[in-house]
């Protein structure tokens, strides 16, 4: 991790971005000695298909919205 106060943060942009793609640590910057930014290494999204994830693994049976009538008479869904 490295720490840097916002003046250092923009003289030395370019060179703390150099160090943070040679490595994978942080760059906090403080103002007043206090946090308040952090700096990562960009990782992308790993590109899947999110869609379809599940099929032939859950089945919904087709009553799944049905209520069973003691349940729907107790929440005045059914009289």
């Amino acid at each position: 991790m490295i720490s840097v106060n916002i003046t250092s943060a923009k003289a030395h942009l370019s060179s703390l971005l150099k160090q943070l793609e040679e490595s994978n640590e942080e760059i906090i910057i403080e103002r007043a000695g206090k946090p308040i930014a952090k700096i990562l290494k960009y990782a992308p999204i790993k590109d899947f298909n999110r869609l379809g994830i599940l099929r032939n693994k859950i089945n919904i049976a087709n009553d799944f919205d049905q209520w069973p009538d003691d349940i729907a008479i107790t929440l005045g869904v059914k009289d």
